[in-house]
């Protein structure tokens, strides 16, 4: 393929999100500049690269930063990629996270497939030009997001790579990338890569941290307000403990009281005077959660099954099959299909 190949492929609607967030806290209104900010359904969203590149060439002559690709990347953390983020850092290793973002990466970041190969010495991460180039700041933005995001979830901040390489042609404030990357970066290279040393793939990731788990919530919750309202307070209540306990394995109702300073006695009598019980607000919540996971193409049944809380992808199966009369993954298949 050559610079003329026509670009195609999409990045997240998160990546989006990022440059509005950066232009805000640069006092731009972004909405003004950019049009109103997108919106993702469910997941973290797809967005045309081509309009995506847009974007970031009318931010850049708008504002007076050199460095905008890597600001916009450095700002990127797990929590913009929602429950996403939370399956990463379930991989335990940076090689692990690494190794699921290659499987998904028309999930992730579309553009250009990313490849895992064995250099000499080191691990590399390469990005060619099959689908188009699409331009130095598209590039830049996605593979300074990528190393600000393995800084991120191994907790080193000073982490660096051993060496980056880029496609584009070279700035002229090339020390600058130096310093940002941590090692030497050259450009003008047939492809786009960025080499660790094989040891940083057994880095240990840190724990989701309290915004992330926030993330995960929040989209509980907002998948929780789609369903009847007809649901009383204990109802409600109980929903919501519910879904805290899940991504620590089987609820119950003793540690849903406890939570709620009641005796699980108290906690059954009142969800009976209200029309229900802990076994149907478990059943019925994660049903919905596992309606929306499957609608996610970027969670495995394994991912789903433990985000669930339970101990074995059978039991998902079954229970899910008893919901809806399809296994998950006919479930999935028609729902992308309808």
């Amino acid at each position: 393929m050559t610079a003329s190949t026509p670009l195609q492929g999409v990045v997240p609607v998160t990546y989006v999100n990022l440059l509005y967030e950066y232009l805000g806290k640069q006092g731009i209104n972004a909405d003004e500049l950019l049009g109103p900010a997108p919106i993702a359904e469910h997941g973290i969203g797809r967005y045309p690269v081509t309009e995506w590149k847009a974007l970031l060439e009318t931010a850049a002559s708008a504002i007076d930063d050199p460095l905008l690709s890597l600001h916009i990347g450095s700002t990127i953390s797990p929590k913009h990629l929602g429950v996403l983020g939370y399956v990463l850092l379930a991989c335990g290793t940076l090689g692990g996270a690494l190794q699921r973002m290659e499987q998904y990466h028309q999930l992730i970041y579309d553009v250009n497939p990313m490849r895992i190969e064995l250099g000499q010495d080191c691990i590399e991460l390469v990005w060619g030009q099959a689908m188009g180039r699409p331009g130095a700041l598209v590039d830049e933005t996605g593979v300074a997001a990528l190393v600000h995001f393995c800084r991120d979830i191994v907790d080193q901040p000073n982490y660096n790579p051993i060496r980056v390489d880029f496609i584009n042609a070279k700035p002229s404030n090339l020390a600058d990338y130096e310093a940002w990357f941590g090692c030497p970066v050259s450009f003008e290279r047939k492809e786009t890569r960025v080499a660790v040393h094989p040891s940083a793939l057994a880095i240990p990731l840190r724990s989701a941290d309290t915004a992330l788990i926030h993330i995960l919530q929040q989209q509980a919750d907002a998948l929780l307000a789609e369903l009847p309202q007809q649901d009383k307070a204990h109802c409600m209540a109980v929903r919501k403990h519910i879904t805290e306990q899940l991504r620590e394995g089987e609820p119950s109702a003793e540690t849903t009281a406890e939570a709620m300073f009641i005796t699980s006695r108290t906690l059954h009598r009142k969800l009976a005077a209200e029309g229900s019980s802990f076994r149907e607000l478990l059943q019925e919540t994660r049903q919905q959660l596992a309606q929306d996971y499957l609608r996610d193409r970027r969670l495995q049944l394994s991912e789903i099954t433990q985000l669930l809380g339970y101990s074995e992808q059978s039991a998902l199966s079954r229970a899910f099959k008893g919901w809806t009369g399809l296994t998950p993954a006919q479930y999935r298949k028609q729902a992308y299909v309808t």
